[in-house]
């Protein structure tokens, strides 16, 4: 079998990161073939999949805010420009998109949704660990199981149902926050706002969603 292309958005090398090479080694390990993008590449041709994976802070103009005064971190607009553009032509071509955290927020203000600007309490630099019970039914429970799984944030932005875009479909609600989403429109598009890619960190059943995911991409490979 072909190991399938995902793409995989970056601010830096994977190599000079090890926050960004963690996500490298679990797409490898579930047997993709992984192309990195970074924002001064041009958007991949020929790809199966897209993995748009965490980071800093979606500029507030994308959703049609002002700032709100928060404690910006991390705000790269050339890093936009790269995942929007990205996400928008797997989306067109139907491709599957697995997002993570930032990567969850880009999905949804990509859809029309927009995000809570600062949570009180949450910082992107403190590592909370909770439950998440996927909806039954749902890709991710495919994925992952329907029983409850200790997952990790961090992220000081989010997502609460006012702020879900409509063609979305939230699969995890926590605290009245949405931690899991996806979209019933398209092949396979799952977003988490938690980090598989630390494993250490969450039960072993959470890092299975890369698993679903490149099985995914490769059970019938649509290049645009």
């Amino acid at each position: 079998m072909t190991r399938p292309r995902i793409a995989l958005t970056t601010p830096v090398a994977t190599s000079a990161s090890e926050t960004y090479a963690r996500y490298r080694r679990a797409l490898a390990r579930a047997g993709a073939d992984v192309v990195e993008v970074r924002p001064d590449d041009a958007p991949p041709e020929a790809i199966d999949g897209l993995c748009l994976p965490g980071g800093g802070d979606v500029d507030p103009a994308r959703y049609g805010q002002a700032d709100a005064g928060v404690e910006r971190e991390g705000v790269m607009p050339e890093r936009d420009d790269l995942e929007f553009a990205v996400l928008a032509r797997a989306l067109a071509s139907d491709l599957p998109v697995l997002a993570i955290c930032r990567g969850f927020q880009v999905l949804n203000v990509q859809l029309g949704g927009t995000l809570v600007q600062d949570l009180p309490g949450h910082r992107a630099t403190d590592q909370v660990t909770h439950i998440a019970r996927p909806m039954p039914g749902s890709r991710l429970a495919a994925a992952c199981g329907a029983g409850p799984m200790t997952v990790n944030s961090r992220h000081h932005q989010g997502v609460t149902t006012k702020e879900l875009a409509r063609g979305l479909t939230p699969t995890v609600l926590v605290g009245g926050l949405v931690e899991a989403l996806e979209s019933p429109s398209h092949r396979w598009v799952v977003g988490v706002q938690w980090h598989p890619e630390r494993t250490a960190e969450v039960d072993e059943r959470a890092a299975r969603i890369f698993d679903a995911f490149v099985a995914e991409a490769s059970r019938t490979p649509i290049r645009p």
